[in-house]
């Protein structure tokens, strides 16, 4: 799936709850931590996978179950403690969402399986090309990539670590509007 795919895919349920439950639009954050999580595992592993060779496909690592759930659960229990449950959920409900539209066929499909990617390091990936299909001409597309990846990594991580180190110093300010 392209990007925008993969958000749609995880926001619209969102949007739709938001709209439901509360009977307004989403916050800037929510709509924000929806497109990261939806976005998250291809952050992770297209730059490691076809940029610097480090992991064997694009599609696993942070697409693989035993990586993904430990975070997920850390992330659900970080936004219970902080009382971002929305936030966390939502994170983690968009990144799900990822998993599932990467492997809708064989997970929905008439003889309905795991595919091994989402088992690695258990099971080997599936056999794809060195260089994927959206590579462009000279492999531009996955320096452009890798660069978009690095910088919302960089991004996240630094409000991530602001927010912990709030924490750890006993402010724990929370500036949440319902999420």
């Amino acid at each position: 799936m392209f990007p925008i795919e993969h958000f749609i895919v995880a926001f619209l349920p969102v949007l739709m709850y938001v709209l439901v439950i509360d009977r307004r639009l989403p916050t800037v954050r929510l709509v924000a931590v929806a497109f990261i999580g939806s976005q998250f595992p291809d952050l992770v592993d297209k730059p490691l996978a076809y940029q610097f060779g480090l992991i064997p496909s694009g599609r696993v690592f942070m697409h693989s179950l035993p990586i993904a759930l430990p975070l997920l659960i850390g992330t659900v229990i970080y936004g219970w403690q902080t009382e971002r449950n929305r936030l966390s959920v939502g994170f983690a409900f968009a990144y799900v969402s990822h998993l599932v539209a990467d492997n809708y066929g064989p997970l929905f499909g008439p003889h309905p399986r795991i595919r091994p990617d989402l088992l690695w390091p258990f099971a080997d990936p599936v056999s794809r090309p060195d260089v994927p299909s959206w590579a462009g001409v000279g492999g531009i597309h996955i320096r452009l990539w890798t660069g978009f990846s690095l910088l919302v990594l960089l991004v996240t991580g630094t409000l991530v670590l602001a927010d912990l180190w709030r924490r750890l110093r006993g402010n724990p300010h929370v500036s949440e509007t319902g999420d």
